[in-house]
């Protein structure tokens, strides 16, 4: 007789690896209009490519910008760099 069996906790089982969390629902930055650079947003427009916002948000546009307020932390970043003396590279709201 063998006594060769496998130990208890271990197996053959499936590894599943984590998924990464990607945010599609409505949380704080969906309900915020963001800071992006004018020509990222045409080109969003144009071929889809996601945008990244001032604040960090990486998305593609769809909404209409204006039915919503500010993110505070773009506007936040926004007034820093056009008190730095760097107007030319502030953003456009999404």
């Amino acid at each position: 007789m063998s006594t060769l069996e496998p130990e208890r906790g271990t197996g053959t089982g499936t590894l599943v690896e984590p998924t990464p969390q990607t945010s599609h629902g409505d949380g704080d930055h969906e309900r915020f209009a963001h800071y992006v650079q004018k020509d990222k947003i045409m080109a969003s427009a144009l071929d889809g490519t996601p945008v990244v916002a001032l604040c960090g948000k990486v998305w593609v546009p769809g909404r209409d910008p204006k039915k919503y307020p500010v993110c505070p932390m773009c506007k936040e970043i926004y007034e820093s760099m056009n008190g730095g003396g760097d107007e030319g590279k502030g953003g456009d709201k999404k």
